[in-house]
Protein backbone atom coordinates (compact mmCIF):
# COMPACT_ATOMS: atom_id res chain seq x y z
CA UNK A 1 0.00 0.00 0.00
CA UNK A 2 1.41 3.72 -0.93
CA UNK A 3 1.71 5.98 1.47
CA UNK A 4 1.41 9.88 0.91
CA UNK A 5 2.12 13.39 2.60
CA UNK A 6 -0.86 15.16 3.28
CA UNK A 7 -0.31 19.32 3.58
CA UNK A 8 -1.80 22.44 4.07
CA UNK A 9 -0.94 25.06 1.85
CA UNK A 10 -2.59 27.52 4.52
CA UNK A 11 -4.86 28.64 1.40
CA UNK A 12 -7.80 27.38 3.08
CA UNK A 13 -8.83 30.09 6.14
CA UNK A 14 -11.21 27.54 7.95
CA UNK A 15 -7.91 25.10 8.03
CA UNK A 16 -5.48 27.35 9.12
CA UNK A 17 -7.70 28.96 11.67
CA UNK A 18 -8.81 25.82 12.76
CA UNK A 19 -6.03 23.50 12.56
CA UNK A 20 -2.58 25.41 12.36
CA UNK A 21 -0.40 25.05 9.51
CA UNK A 22 1.75 22.16 11.19
CA UNK A 23 -1.52 20.16 12.14
CA UNK A 24 -1.55 18.49 9.25
CA UNK A 25 1.63 19.24 7.51
CA UNK A 26 3.68 16.11 7.51
CA UNK A 27 1.55 13.63 8.49
CA UNK A 28 1.64 10.33 7.26
CA UNK A 29 -1.67 8.67 5.57
CA UNK A 30 -2.05 5.26 4.33
CA UNK A 31 -5.04 6.12 2.55
CA UNK A 32 -3.33 6.99 -0.83
CA UNK A 33 -6.22 4.84 -2.48
CA UNK A 34 -8.69 7.26 -1.84
CA UNK A 35 -10.14 10.54 -3.69
CA UNK A 36 -12.84 11.38 -1.40
CA UNK A 37 -12.12 13.27 2.04
CA UNK A 38 -15.04 11.61 3.36
CA UNK A 39 -13.56 8.14 2.80
CA UNK A 40 -9.94 8.90 4.20
CA UNK A 41 -11.72 10.11 7.22
CA UNK A 42 -13.47 7.08 7.57
CA UNK A 43 -10.36 5.37 6.90
CA UNK A 44 -8.60 6.57 9.56
CA UNK A 45 -11.62 6.87 12.34
CA UNK A 46 -13.71 4.13 11.29
CA UNK A 47 -12.47 1.09 13.09
CA UNK A 48 -14.93 -0.71 15.65
CA UNK A 49 -12.95 1.54 19.18
CA UNK A 50 -10.97 4.24 17.40
CA UNK A 51 -13.90 7.03 17.54
CA UNK A 52 -13.99 5.96 21.31
CA UNK A 53 -10.19 6.14 21.87
CA UNK A 54 -9.64 9.64 20.22
CA UNK A 55 -12.70 11.02 22.50
CA UNK A 56 -11.83 9.51 25.40
CA UNK A 57 -8.26 11.04 25.21
CA UNK A 58 -9.11 14.69 23.54
CA UNK A 59 -8.33 16.13 27.39
CA UNK A 60 -6.84 13.94 29.28
CA UNK A 61 -3.67 11.49 28.86
CA UNK A 62 -4.30 8.07 29.89
CA UNK A 63 -2.68 4.41 30.46
CA UNK A 64 -4.20 1.21 28.61
CA UNK A 65 -5.27 0.25 31.55
CA UNK A 66 -7.60 3.20 32.23
CA UNK A 67 -8.81 2.90 28.28
CA UNK A 68 -9.82 -0.48 29.29
CA UNK A 69 -11.97 0.76 32.28
CA UNK A 70 -13.44 3.52 29.63
CA UNK A 71 -13.72 0.57 26.95
CA UNK A 72 -15.08 -2.21 29.03
CA UNK A 73 -16.36 -3.83 25.52
CA UNK A 74 -13.09 -3.86 23.85
CA UNK A 75 -11.28 -6.77 24.24
CA UNK A 76 -7.54 -6.06 25.14
CA UNK A 77 -6.01 -7.24 21.94
CA UNK A 78 -8.55 -5.35 19.93
CA UNK A 79 -7.71 -2.33 21.45
CA UNK A 80 -3.97 -2.94 21.20
CA UNK A 81 -4.84 -3.00 17.64
CA UNK A 82 -6.87 0.23 17.39
CA UNK A 83 -4.47 2.33 19.55
CA UNK A 84 -1.18 0.88 17.12
CA UNK A 85 -3.43 1.77 13.94
CA UNK A 86 -4.17 5.37 15.68
CA UNK A 87 -0.50 5.55 16.28
CA UNK A 88 0.32 4.88 12.69
CA UNK A 89 -2.00 7.39 11.29
CA UNK A 90 -0.36 9.81 13.55
CA UNK A 91 -3.53 10.59 15.37
CA UNK A 92 -1.69 9.67 18.83
CA UNK A 93 1.27 9.42 20.21
CA UNK A 94 2.40 6.27 22.46
CA UNK A 95 4.90 6.98 25.51
CA UNK A 96 6.74 4.30 27.16
CA UNK A 97 8.21 4.53 30.11
CA UNK A 98 11.45 2.31 30.85
CA UNK A 99 9.99 1.12 34.14
CA UNK A 100 8.78 -2.29 35.84
CA UNK A 101 5.90 -3.00 35.44
CA UNK A 102 5.80 -1.35 31.71
CA UNK A 103 3.68 1.92 31.79
CA UNK A 104 2.41 3.59 28.78
CA UNK A 105 0.80 6.76 28.27
CA UNK A 106 -1.26 7.25 25.25
CA UNK A 107 -2.36 11.06 24.64
CA UNK A 108 -3.56 12.95 20.93
CA UNK A 109 -1.10 14.15 18.67
CA UNK A 110 -1.60 18.22 17.65
CA UNK A 111 -2.87 15.95 13.88
CA UNK A 112 -5.11 13.82 15.99
CA UNK A 113 -6.54 16.82 17.99
CA UNK A 114 -8.12 18.29 15.07
CA UNK A 115 -10.51 15.40 15.03
CA UNK A 116 -12.41 16.79 17.75
CA UNK A 117 -14.83 18.97 15.50
CA UNK A 118 -15.55 15.77 13.51
CA UNK A 119 -16.00 13.61 16.82
CA UNK A 120 -18.13 16.37 18.65
CA UNK A 121 -21.03 16.25 15.03
CA UNK A 122 -20.73 12.42 15.39
CA UNK A 123 -22.00 12.80 18.66
CA UNK A 124 -24.46 15.26 18.65
CA UNK A 125 -25.99 13.82 15.19
CA UNK A 126 -26.12 10.02 16.56
CA UNK A 127 -27.76 11.78 19.61
CA UNK A 128 -30.43 13.48 18.15
CA UNK A 129 -31.21 10.27 16.09
CA UNK A 130 -31.69 7.95 19.12
CA UNK A 131 -33.71 10.98 20.68
CA UNK A 132 -36.20 10.41 17.69
CA UNK A 133 -36.28 7.05 18.25
CA UNK A 134 -37.50 7.63 21.69
CA UNK A 135 -33.61 6.20 22.89
CA UNK A 136 -31.50 7.53 25.37
CA UNK A 137 -27.42 7.71 24.37
CA UNK A 138 -25.91 5.29 27.30
CA UNK A 139 -22.28 5.22 26.61
CA UNK A 140 -18.97 6.28 27.61
CA UNK A 141 -19.27 9.42 25.46
CA UNK A 142 -20.23 12.60 26.70
CA UNK A 143 -21.04 15.44 24.92
CA UNK A 144 -18.96 18.63 26.97
CA UNK A 145 -17.16 21.66 25.86
CA UNK A 146 -14.51 19.63 25.03
CA UNK A 147 -10.51 20.90 24.28
CA UNK A 148 -7.39 19.43 23.42
CA UNK A 149 -4.16 19.98 24.43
Amino acid sequence: MERMQINTRGDDPELSTDLGSQALSGTVCSCAEYNCPVDATINMIGGKYKALILWHLIDSTLRFGELRKLIPQATPKMLTQQLRELESDGLLLRKVYPVVPPKVEYRLSDFGCSIRPILSAMYDWGADYLAANGLVANCSMRSAGLSCG
